[in-house]
């Protein structure tokens, strides 16, 4: 799994919960997938542990993750 630097730096000492195996099955299964007007990557998916969707953001590439966090205004 690619991240940035940021990802590792902030994203995961901020939100220590998270785990890395729920951000690869968001690229690999999202519930949804769209693209922000940057160009970035927005994926979804349900985390049953956290009973909330979690969005993990990536680069272009749609394989480097830059963020991740759980998202309260999800919609399905």
């Amino acid at each position: 799994m690619k991240t940035t630097r940021y990802f590792e730096e902030q994203v995961l000492r901020k939100r220590p919960y998270l785990k890395r195996e729920w951000c690869e099955m968001a690229l690999q299964n999202p519930i949804r997938r769209e693209a922000q007007p940057d160009g970035r990557i927005r994926q979804w998916i349900f985390i049953e542990e956290l009973n909330k969707y979690l969005r993990v953001v990536t680069l272009e590439d749609g394989e480097t993750i830059l963020n991740a966090f759980p998202d309260r205004n999800f919609k399905v």
